[in-house]
Protein backbone atom coordinates (compact mmCIF):
# COMPACT_ATOMS: atom_id res chain seq x y z
CA UNK A 1 0.00 0.00 0.00
CA UNK A 2 1.00 3.58 -0.43
CA UNK A 3 2.60 4.88 2.77
CA UNK A 4 1.49 7.84 4.86
CA UNK A 5 1.13 11.05 2.87
CA UNK A 6 1.23 14.62 4.10
CA UNK A 7 -0.29 17.28 1.91
CA UNK A 8 2.03 20.26 2.18
CA UNK A 9 -0.52 22.85 1.06
CA UNK A 10 -1.22 26.06 2.90
CA UNK A 11 -2.85 25.85 6.30
CA UNK A 12 -5.96 27.92 7.02
CA UNK A 13 -6.15 30.01 10.15
CA UNK A 14 -9.44 31.81 9.72
CA UNK A 15 -11.66 32.15 12.81
CA UNK A 16 -14.58 29.81 13.27
CA UNK A 17 -17.45 32.16 12.56
CA UNK A 18 -20.19 29.52 12.25
CA UNK A 19 -22.30 29.33 15.44
CA UNK A 20 -22.97 25.98 17.06
CA UNK A 21 -26.30 24.64 15.73
CA UNK A 22 -29.01 23.45 18.09
CA UNK A 23 -29.06 19.65 17.81
CA UNK A 24 -32.35 17.97 16.89
CA UNK A 25 -34.25 16.53 19.85
CA UNK A 26 -34.47 12.98 18.50
CA UNK A 27 -35.49 10.94 21.57
CA UNK A 28 -33.46 13.41 23.66
CA UNK A 29 -30.17 11.61 22.97
CA UNK A 30 -28.20 14.52 21.39
CA UNK A 31 -29.18 16.81 24.27
CA UNK A 32 -28.11 14.22 26.84
CA UNK A 33 -24.79 13.72 25.02
CA UNK A 34 -24.18 17.49 25.04
CA UNK A 35 -24.92 17.65 28.77
CA UNK A 36 -22.60 14.73 29.47
CA UNK A 37 -19.80 16.39 27.47
CA UNK A 38 -20.40 19.71 29.27
CA UNK A 39 -20.29 17.95 32.64
CA UNK A 40 -17.05 16.21 31.65
CA UNK A 41 -15.43 19.50 30.61
CA UNK A 42 -16.47 21.14 33.88
CA UNK A 43 -15.02 18.20 35.81
CA UNK A 44 -11.76 18.39 33.85
CA UNK A 45 -11.49 22.13 34.46
CA UNK A 46 -12.13 21.75 38.19
CA UNK A 47 -9.62 18.93 38.56
CA UNK A 48 -6.91 20.69 36.56
CA UNK A 49 -5.33 19.38 33.38
CA UNK A 50 -4.76 15.62 33.29
CA UNK A 51 -1.22 14.28 32.97
CA UNK A 52 0.14 14.90 29.48
CA UNK A 53 1.04 11.84 27.48
CA UNK A 54 3.88 13.45 25.54
CA UNK A 55 6.24 10.75 24.35
CA UNK A 56 8.76 13.26 23.05
CA UNK A 57 9.14 16.90 22.11
CA UNK A 58 10.40 17.28 18.54
CA UNK A 59 12.03 20.33 16.93
CA UNK A 60 10.21 22.72 14.69
CA UNK A 61 9.69 26.35 13.74
CA UNK A 62 6.99 28.32 11.92
CA UNK A 63 6.68 27.14 8.33
CA UNK A 64 7.99 23.62 8.89
CA UNK A 65 5.98 20.54 7.93
CA UNK A 66 6.11 17.21 9.73
CA UNK A 67 4.77 13.68 9.59
CA UNK A 68 5.21 10.37 11.37
CA UNK A 69 5.76 7.05 9.59
CA UNK A 70 6.38 3.93 11.63
CA UNK A 71 9.24 4.60 14.02
CA UNK A 72 10.43 7.77 12.28
CA UNK A 73 9.44 11.42 12.55
CA UNK A 74 10.23 13.54 9.47
CA UNK A 75 10.66 17.31 9.51
CA UNK A 76 10.82 19.47 6.39
CA UNK A 77 12.43 22.89 6.84
CA UNK A 78 10.54 25.96 5.62
CA UNK A 79 11.54 28.02 2.62
CA UNK A 80 13.73 30.99 3.53
CA UNK A 81 14.75 34.21 1.84
CA UNK A 82 18.40 33.16 2.07
CA UNK A 83 17.98 29.76 0.37
CA UNK A 84 15.04 28.04 -1.31
CA UNK A 85 16.70 24.65 -0.93
CA UNK A 86 15.02 22.75 1.89
CA UNK A 87 16.36 20.10 4.25
CA UNK A 88 14.54 16.93 5.27
CA UNK A 89 15.48 15.47 8.67
CA UNK A 90 14.54 12.15 10.28
CA UNK A 91 14.31 11.42 14.03
CA UNK A 92 13.91 8.03 15.71
CA UNK A 93 10.87 7.49 17.93
CA UNK A 94 10.06 7.35 20.75
CA UNK A 95 13.08 9.25 22.09
CA UNK A 96 13.54 11.73 19.20
CA UNK A 97 17.15 10.75 18.43
CA UNK A 98 18.37 12.39 15.17
CA UNK A 99 18.94 9.77 12.45
CA UNK A 100 19.85 11.79 9.35
CA UNK A 101 19.28 15.06 7.53
CA UNK A 102 19.83 15.83 3.86
CA UNK A 103 19.37 18.79 1.52
CA UNK A 104 16.75 18.16 -1.14
CA UNK A 105 18.19 18.47 -4.67
CA UNK A 106 15.46 20.80 -5.92
CA UNK A 107 15.16 24.56 -5.59
CA UNK A 108 11.45 25.19 -5.18
CA UNK A 109 8.15 24.19 -3.61
CA UNK A 110 7.82 20.77 -1.96
CA UNK A 111 4.21 19.67 -1.70
CA UNK A 112 4.26 16.02 -0.71
CA UNK A 113 6.25 13.29 1.03
CA UNK A 114 5.18 9.64 1.03
CA UNK A 115 6.68 6.27 1.82
CA UNK A 116 6.88 3.09 -0.22
CA UNK A 117 8.69 0.16 1.29
CA UNK A 118 12.16 1.33 2.26
CA UNK A 119 12.02 4.53 0.20
CA UNK A 120 10.75 8.05 0.66
CA UNK A 121 9.16 9.77 -2.32
CA UNK A 122 9.50 13.55 -2.22
CA UNK A 123 7.41 15.48 -4.75
CA UNK A 124 8.08 19.13 -5.54
CA UNK A 125 8.10 21.79 -8.21
CA UNK A 126 11.22 23.50 -9.49
CA UNK A 127 11.11 27.28 -9.12
CA UNK A 128 13.48 27.83 -12.06
CA UNK A 129 11.35 28.89 -15.09
CA UNK A 130 13.51 26.61 -17.23
CA UNK A 131 13.02 23.65 -14.89
CA UNK A 132 11.04 20.47 -15.39
CA UNK A 133 7.95 21.40 -13.36
CA UNK A 134 6.80 18.59 -11.06
CA UNK A 135 9.66 16.39 -9.87
CA UNK A 136 9.85 13.18 -7.82
CA UNK A 137 12.96 12.42 -5.76
CA UNK A 138 13.66 9.12 -3.99
CA UNK A 139 15.61 8.80 -0.73
CA UNK A 140 16.61 5.76 1.29
CA UNK A 141 14.38 5.72 4.36
CA UNK A 142 17.07 4.38 6.70
CA UNK A 143 19.94 6.66 5.67
CA UNK A 144 18.49 9.54 3.63
CA UNK A 145 20.81 8.59 0.75
CA UNK A 146 19.78 10.02 -2.62
CA UNK A 147 18.36 7.48 -5.07
CA UNK A 148 17.12 9.04 -8.30
CA UNK A 149 14.85 11.80 -9.57
CA UNK A 150 12.55 12.09 -12.57
CA UNK A 151 9.97 14.58 -13.85
CA UNK A 152 6.42 14.08 -12.65
CA UNK A 153 4.42 13.29 -9.54
CA UNK A 154 4.24 9.65 -8.46
CA UNK A 155 1.53 7.20 -7.41
CA UNK A 156 2.12 3.59 -6.40
CA UNK A 157 0.91 0.88 -8.78
CA UNK A 158 -0.73 -2.37 -7.71
CA UNK A 159 2.37 -4.34 -8.78
CA UNK A 160 4.72 -2.25 -6.61
CA UNK A 161 6.07 -0.03 -9.39
CA UNK A 162 5.51 3.74 -9.60
CA UNK A 163 3.51 5.74 -12.13
CA UNK A 164 4.88 9.22 -12.88
CA UNK A 165 2.58 11.81 -14.44
CA UNK A 166 4.23 14.91 -15.87
CA UNK A 167 3.23 17.99 -17.83
CA UNK A 168 5.58 20.60 -19.24
CA UNK A 169 4.98 24.34 -19.56
CA UNK A 170 3.58 23.89 -23.08
CA UNK A 171 0.86 21.45 -21.98
CA UNK A 172 2.54 18.30 -23.28
CA UNK A 173 2.10 15.41 -20.83
CA UNK A 174 3.27 11.85 -20.32
CA UNK A 175 2.82 8.79 -18.12
CA UNK A 176 5.73 6.54 -17.23
CA UNK A 177 5.67 3.37 -15.13
CA UNK A 178 9.08 2.98 -13.49
CA UNK A 179 10.82 0.49 -11.22
CA UNK A 180 11.19 2.14 -7.78
CA UNK A 181 14.64 0.63 -7.23
CA UNK A 182 16.35 2.62 -9.95
CA UNK A 183 13.78 4.51 -12.05
CA UNK A 184 13.93 2.10 -15.02
CA UNK A 185 10.97 2.74 -17.36
CA UNK A 186 8.53 -0.19 -17.72
CA UNK A 187 6.10 1.52 -20.12
CA UNK A 188 5.27 5.06 -21.18
CA UNK A 189 2.90 7.04 -23.36
CA UNK A 190 2.03 10.60 -24.33
CA UNK A 191 -1.11 11.99 -22.69
CA UNK A 192 -1.49 15.18 -24.74
CA UNK A 193 -4.17 16.38 -24.67
CA UNK A 194 -6.08 14.33 -22.12
CA UNK A 195 -7.54 14.40 -18.63
CA UNK A 196 -6.07 11.62 -16.46
CA UNK A 197 -7.93 9.61 -13.82
CA UNK A 198 -6.80 6.63 -11.76
CA UNK A 199 -8.55 3.82 -9.94
CA UNK A 200 -6.89 3.12 -6.63
CA UNK A 201 -7.14 -0.14 -4.70
CA UNK A 202 -5.74 -1.16 -1.32
CA UNK A 203 -2.64 -2.37 -3.17
CA UNK A 204 -2.20 0.70 -5.40
CA UNK A 205 -3.44 2.06 -8.74
CA UNK A 206 -4.58 -0.61 -11.20
CA UNK A 207 -6.42 1.39 -13.91
CA UNK A 208 -5.61 4.57 -15.85
CA UNK A 209 -8.31 6.48 -17.73
CA UNK A 210 -7.47 9.04 -20.43
CA UNK A 211 -10.34 11.26 -21.60
CA UNK A 212 -9.73 13.61 -24.52
CA UNK A 213 -11.57 16.82 -25.51
CA UNK A 214 -13.26 15.14 -28.49
CA UNK A 215 -15.03 12.64 -26.19
CA UNK A 216 -12.65 9.74 -26.76
CA UNK A 217 -12.05 7.75 -23.57
CA UNK A 218 -9.41 5.08 -23.13
CA UNK A 219 -8.99 2.66 -20.20
CA UNK A 220 -5.59 1.04 -19.65
CA UNK A 221 -4.16 -1.56 -17.30
CA UNK A 222 -1.88 0.57 -15.11
CA UNK A 223 0.67 -2.18 -14.52
CA UNK A 224 1.27 -2.99 -18.20
CA UNK A 225 -0.08 0.01 -20.13
CA UNK A 226 -2.34 -2.32 -22.19
CA UNK A 227 -5.54 -0.77 -23.59
CA UNK A 228 -8.59 -2.52 -22.08
CA UNK A 229 -11.35 -0.43 -23.67
CA UNK A 230 -11.74 2.58 -25.95
CA UNK A 231 -14.92 4.47 -26.90
CA UNK A 232 -16.33 7.90 -27.72
CA UNK A 233 -18.50 8.91 -24.78
CA UNK A 234 -19.33 12.43 -25.97
CA UNK A 235 -22.91 13.58 -25.52
CA UNK A 236 -24.78 13.43 -28.89
CA UNK A 237 -25.69 16.91 -30.08
CA UNK A 238 -24.14 18.61 -27.05
CA UNK A 239 -20.44 18.00 -27.52
CA UNK A 240 -18.24 15.90 -25.25
CA UNK A 241 -18.82 15.47 -21.55
CA UNK A 242 -16.63 17.92 -19.63
CA UNK A 243 -15.50 15.59 -16.86
CA UNK A 244 -14.82 11.90 -16.28
CA UNK A 245 -14.66 10.31 -12.83
CA UNK A 246 -13.73 6.80 -11.68
CA UNK A 247 -15.75 5.30 -8.82
CA UNK A 248 -14.83 1.72 -7.93
CA UNK A 249 -15.80 -0.45 -10.94
CA UNK A 250 -17.53 2.40 -12.77
CA UNK A 251 -16.44 5.16 -15.10
CA UNK A 252 -18.87 8.08 -14.76
CA UNK A 253 -19.16 10.98 -17.20
CA UNK A 254 -20.71 14.20 -15.90
CA UNK A 255 -21.99 17.04 -18.08
CA UNK A 256 -24.81 18.48 -20.10
CA UNK A 257 -27.65 20.73 -18.98
CA UNK A 258 -29.21 19.73 -16.71
CA UNK A 259 -26.14 17.98 -15.32
CA UNK A 260 -26.30 14.24 -16.00
CA UNK A 261 -24.12 11.48 -14.60
CA UNK A 262 -23.80 8.46 -16.91
CA UNK A 263 -22.11 5.31 -15.62
CA UNK A 264 -20.20 2.73 -17.67
CA UNK A 265 -18.44 -0.48 -16.69
CA UNK A 266 -14.81 0.49 -16.26
CA UNK A 267 -13.12 -2.34 -18.16
CA UNK A 268 -15.55 -2.55 -21.13
CA UNK A 269 -17.16 0.91 -21.18
CA UNK A 270 -20.59 -0.72 -21.43
CA UNK A 271 -23.35 1.74 -20.48
CA UNK A 272 -24.99 0.96 -17.12
CA UNK A 273 -27.24 3.87 -16.06
CA UNK A 274 -27.69 7.64 -15.95
CA UNK A 275 -28.97 10.06 -13.31
CA UNK A 276 -29.88 13.74 -13.71
CA UNK A 277 -29.24 16.36 -11.03
CA UNK A 278 -30.62 19.81 -10.27
CA UNK A 279 -27.24 21.50 -10.82
CA UNK A 280 -23.57 20.63 -11.01
CA UNK A 281 -22.67 17.15 -9.83
CA UNK A 282 -19.65 15.54 -8.28
CA UNK A 283 -19.62 11.76 -8.06
CA UNK A 284 -18.26 10.13 -4.89
CA UNK A 285 -17.60 6.56 -3.89
CA UNK A 286 -19.59 6.09 -0.68
CA UNK A 287 -18.90 2.46 0.18
CA UNK A 288 -21.89 0.35 -0.88
CA UNK A 289 -23.55 3.28 -2.70
CA UNK A 290 -22.56 5.99 -5.15
CA UNK A 291 -23.08 9.56 -3.94
CA UNK A 292 -24.01 12.46 -6.21
CA UNK A 293 -23.10 15.74 -4.56
CA UNK A 294 -24.03 19.28 -5.53
CA UNK A 295 -21.51 22.04 -4.77
CA UNK A 296 -24.40 24.15 -3.50
CA UNK A 297 -25.24 21.47 -0.91
CA UNK A 298 -27.25 18.30 -1.04
CA UNK A 299 -26.43 14.63 -1.33
CA UNK A 300 -28.11 11.79 -3.21
CA UNK A 301 -27.22 8.11 -2.96
CA UNK A 302 -27.85 5.73 -5.87
CA UNK A 303 -27.47 1.99 -6.37
CA UNK A 304 -24.11 1.45 -8.15
CA UNK A 305 -25.57 -1.42 -10.22
CA UNK A 306 -28.71 0.32 -11.52
CA UNK A 307 -28.47 4.03 -10.68
CA UNK A 308 -31.77 3.76 -8.76
CA UNK A 309 -32.19 6.55 -6.25
CA UNK A 310 -31.96 5.17 -2.71
CA UNK A 311 -32.23 8.41 -0.75
CA UNK A 312 -31.57 12.11 -0.99
CA UNK A 313 -31.15 15.03 1.38
CA UNK A 314 -30.51 18.72 0.92
CA UNK A 315 -29.02 18.87 4.41
CA UNK A 316 -25.63 17.24 3.83
CA UNK A 317 -22.44 18.47 2.22
CA UNK A 318 -19.22 16.52 1.64
CA UNK A 319 -19.20 12.82 2.63
CA UNK A 320 -16.85 9.86 2.79
CA UNK A 321 -17.11 6.19 3.86
CA UNK A 322 -15.48 5.13 7.14
CA UNK A 323 -15.91 1.96 9.20
CA UNK A 324 -19.13 0.92 7.46
CA UNK A 325 -20.78 4.33 7.85
CA UNK A 326 -21.00 7.47 5.76
CA UNK A 327 -19.45 10.44 7.55
CA UNK A 328 -20.80 13.83 6.49
CA UNK A 329 -21.34 17.39 7.64
CA UNK A 330 -24.35 19.71 7.38
CA UNK A 331 -23.97 22.04 4.39
CA UNK A 332 -23.89 25.14 6.61
CA UNK A 333 -21.05 23.62 8.68
CA UNK A 334 -18.74 22.76 5.77
CA UNK A 335 -15.60 24.87 5.60
CA UNK A 336 -15.58 26.06 9.20
CA UNK A 337 -12.75 25.18 11.55
CA UNK A 338 -14.94 23.03 13.79
CA UNK A 339 -17.32 21.15 11.54
CA UNK A 340 -20.41 19.29 12.74
CA UNK A 341 -19.86 15.59 12.00
CA UNK A 342 -22.67 13.11 11.52
CA UNK A 343 -22.62 9.39 10.66
CA UNK A 344 -25.25 8.03 8.27
CA UNK A 345 -26.37 4.55 7.28
CA UNK A 346 -25.17 4.59 3.62
CA UNK A 347 -28.03 2.37 2.44
CA UNK A 348 -30.86 4.50 3.91
CA UNK A 349 -29.40 7.91 4.70
CA UNK A 350 -30.65 7.63 8.29
CA UNK A 351 -28.63 9.43 10.95
CA UNK A 352 -27.03 6.80 13.20
CA UNK A 353 -24.69 9.04 15.20
CA UNK A 354 -24.20 12.74 15.89
CA UNK A 355 -20.58 13.34 16.79
CA UNK A 356 -20.53 17.07 17.51
CA UNK A 357 -18.23 19.82 16.29
CA UNK A 358 -14.56 18.96 15.85
CA UNK A 359 -11.46 19.71 13.85
CA UNK A 360 -10.32 16.31 12.59
CA UNK A 361 -6.71 15.30 12.96
CA UNK A 362 -5.20 14.05 9.70
CA UNK A 363 -5.58 10.27 9.58
CA UNK A 364 -5.53 7.27 7.25
CA UNK A 365 -8.59 5.16 6.50
CA UNK A 366 -7.36 2.42 8.85
CA UNK A 367 -6.39 4.84 11.63
CA UNK A 368 -8.69 6.02 14.43
CA UNK A 369 -10.80 9.12 13.84
CA UNK A 370 -9.58 11.71 16.35
CA UNK A 371 -11.13 15.13 16.82
CA UNK A 372 -9.60 18.14 18.51
CA UNK A 373 -11.27 21.30 19.78
CA UNK A 374 -9.47 24.51 20.71
CA UNK A 375 -10.24 25.55 24.27
CA UNK A 376 -11.01 29.20 25.14
CA UNK A 377 -8.01 29.46 27.48
CA UNK A 378 -5.63 27.72 25.07
CA UNK A 379 -4.77 24.11 24.41
CA UNK A 380 -6.71 21.31 22.75
CA UNK A 381 -9.42 18.96 23.89
CA UNK A 382 -8.81 15.56 22.25
CA UNK A 383 -11.49 12.93 21.68
CA UNK A 384 -11.91 9.67 19.78
CA UNK A 385 -14.98 9.60 17.51
CA UNK A 386 -16.64 6.20 17.09
CA UNK A 387 -18.84 6.42 14.00
CA UNK A 388 -20.46 3.02 14.57
CA UNK A 389 -21.66 3.58 18.14
CA UNK A 390 -21.85 7.36 18.16
CA UNK A 391 -19.61 7.46 21.24
CA UNK A 392 -17.39 10.51 21.67
CA UNK A 393 -14.71 9.58 24.21
CA UNK A 394 -12.61 12.41 25.61
CA UNK A 395 -8.98 11.25 25.73
CA UNK A 396 -6.97 14.20 26.99
CA UNK A 397 -6.47 17.93 27.30
CA UNK A 398 -3.20 19.18 25.79
CA UNK A 399 -2.53 22.59 27.35
CA UNK A 400 0.30 23.75 25.04
CA UNK A 401 -0.87 22.29 21.72
CA UNK A 402 -2.29 24.58 19.02
CA UNK A 403 -3.27 22.20 16.18
CA UNK A 404 -1.88 20.79 12.92
CA UNK A 405 -2.54 17.34 14.39
CA UNK A 406 -1.95 13.94 12.79
CA UNK A 407 -3.42 10.77 14.29
CA UNK A 408 -2.18 7.22 13.94
CA UNK A 409 -2.76 4.07 15.94
CA UNK A 410 -1.89 4.83 19.56
CA UNK A 411 -0.48 8.34 19.16
CA UNK A 412 -1.18 11.92 18.17
CA UNK A 413 1.27 14.47 16.75
CA UNK A 414 0.42 18.18 17.22
CA UNK A 415 2.19 21.50 16.89
CA UNK A 416 3.03 23.31 20.16
CA UNK A 417 2.81 27.02 20.86
CA UNK A 418 6.58 27.47 20.52
CA UNK A 419 6.62 25.92 17.02
CA UNK A 420 7.93 22.53 18.13
CA UNK A 421 5.90 19.31 17.92
CA UNK A 422 4.62 17.04 20.67
CA UNK A 423 3.90 13.34 20.22
CA UNK A 424 1.31 12.09 22.71
CA UNK A 425 0.52 8.49 23.47
CA UNK A 426 -3.22 7.94 23.17
CA UNK A 427 -5.03 5.54 25.51
CA UNK A 428 -6.66 2.47 24.00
Amino acid sequence: MTGPVIDLGELRHEPDSVPLPRPPRANGRPLRCALVLLLLLVTLAAAGPPPRRAVVTLPGQPGTEAFVSGDLFFLLDPLSSQSRQRRLAAFRLPDGEPVWQVPLPVDGRIWGVSEQGGMLLVTGHESDPGGQGALTITLDRATGAYGWQQPGSAVELADGNLLLQSTDGEGAGSLRAVDPCCGTVRWQLSTTPAEINFRGTEHGVDRVVLSRPDGQVEVRDATTGTVLARANLGAPGRGPYPTVQVVDDLLVTVGGSPATATAYGLDRLDRRWSATGDGELYVLGCGPVVCLQSPAGGLRAVDPATGRLLWSSGRWGWAWPYDGRLVTTPSESTGSRNEQFVALDPATGDVVAELGRWELAQFGLNDPMVGVRRLPGGGLLVAKLDVRTGEVRVLDVLPDAIGECQASVGRLLCRRMDGSYGLWQLPD
